[in-house]
């Protein structure tokens, strides 16, 4: 089907998904354009068979013409349907798809911001506008928005998601071959909104090791440009200083044992029960979520004590402190709970709370 790609003037398809997206566009362009052709054609037909070939007095009846049946009729409009609902299921499966990443992702945490994207790495490692992913491997990107709506659009990828501020959403592709691709914002968010552009660079497996142990800032003369070799601290080492900074730690512990709120070990990934009924589980949009809008689906058990973080974190500090919680994920199979001697928090008195003074920054 690379001639109807190439007629349509659609870019290569360079993920997994790709093919079968486009496989979907083109049975709606054809059966379309089959349905137009024939409308047309039994439009003409009828114009040369039944065509008045005298003018008729103004009293003359016109004689009655064929009647379909009333089950053609039903059947015609139940199939139409039929197609517009299988369109629809298949579109919605793709999309059940993109957002529900295979269990061994490599994560990459975006932030969106007028009119730049921003790529961090469990490694600690930050990139600019570009993102450098492993091919044949899926990759995960949790995304957010640091001031108005944008678009996440890889063209090559078919992979368009919406980037909202003050929520993470996840979408996962997985790079077919290495090679630079366009990224693009499809929603408008400004008056430079045509100039965010990024791109994607897929690296073969030696080389996106080698990307992680040298420097992958984002380029000389970029004030917020961070180096990728070893030793710039990990997210999660990050996410433990955020954590007392904030004063996470006052509430919630990461040995297991009670308190305030929740404990932080084992919680990522595992089902949350919820004070209003049902149950969730805490991924990096609940966590996110729950640091934002923390009333919004309160954990069964715990008080609404909790204030809101929203303004007060940078999406970075959100970043660091999911992998924080996932990097605690997998509690010690003896008892009682106990961190390894590398896992050791310093608990200072939290600051008060104030907005974010960064969080304006360009």
């Amino acid at each position: 089907m690379d001639f109807l790609r190439k007629l349509l003037f659609l870019p290569e398809q360079a993920s997994t998904i790709a093919k079968e997206i486009d496989w979907l566009h083109y049975s709606v362009i054809l059966i379309t354009f089959a349905g137009v052709f024939l409308i047309t054609g039994v439009s003409a037909v009828f114009c040369i068979l039944y065509r008045s070939r005298r003018p008729r007095r103004p009293d003359e009846r016109r004689p009655p013409g064929p009647t379909p049946p009333l089950w053609a009729e039903i059947g015609l409009i139940a199939g139409l349907f039929a197609l517009f609902v299988a369109w629809w299921g298949v579109g919605f499966w793709q999309y059940v798809r993109l957002t529900e990443p295979p269990s061994d992702t490599y994560d990459v945490y975006v932030s969106a911001k007028q009119w730049m994207w921003k790529f961090a790495y469990p490694s600690g490692s930050h990139t600019i506008n570009t993102l450098y992913v492993p091919e044949q491997r899926p990759v995960k990107l949790l995304m957010t928005s640091r001031d108005v709506i944008h678009s996440f659009f890889v063209p090559e990828f078919r992979l368009k998601f919406d980037v909202v501020p003050g929520r993470y959403h996840s979408v996962w592709f997985t790079a077919t071959k290495p090679g630079a691709y366009k990224i693009l914002c499809a929603e408008y968010c400004g008056t430079d909104h045509s100039r965010m552009r990024g791109e994607v660079v897929a690296l073969t497996a030696s080389d996106f090791d080698r990307f992680l142990e040298q420097d992958g800032g984002g380029g000389p003369g970029d004030p917020e440009s961070m180096s990728a070799n070893a030793s710039e601290p990990s997210l999660s080492l990050r996410g433990q200083t955020a954590a007392a900074k904030y004063g996470c730690l006052r509430c919630h512990s990461v040995d297991g044992s009670p308190h305030i709120g929740p404990t932080f070990l084992g919680l990522f990934n595992a089902r949350v029960p919820l004070e209003h009924g049902g149950e969730i589980v805490a991924d990096a949009a609940y966590l996110t979520e729950s640091m934002m809008d923390p009333q919004l689906k309160l954990h069964r058990g715990y008080g609404p004590v909790m204030p809101s973080y929203l303004g007060y974190l940078q999406p970075g500090e959100v970043s660091a402190l999911v992998e924080m919680i996932k990097s605690l994920r997998h509690p010690p199979a003896s008892a009682p709970l106990q961190l390894p001697a590398n896992r050791t928090f310093p608990i200072p008195d939290a600051p008060p709370l104030r907005p974010n003074a960064q969080e304006s920054s360009p």
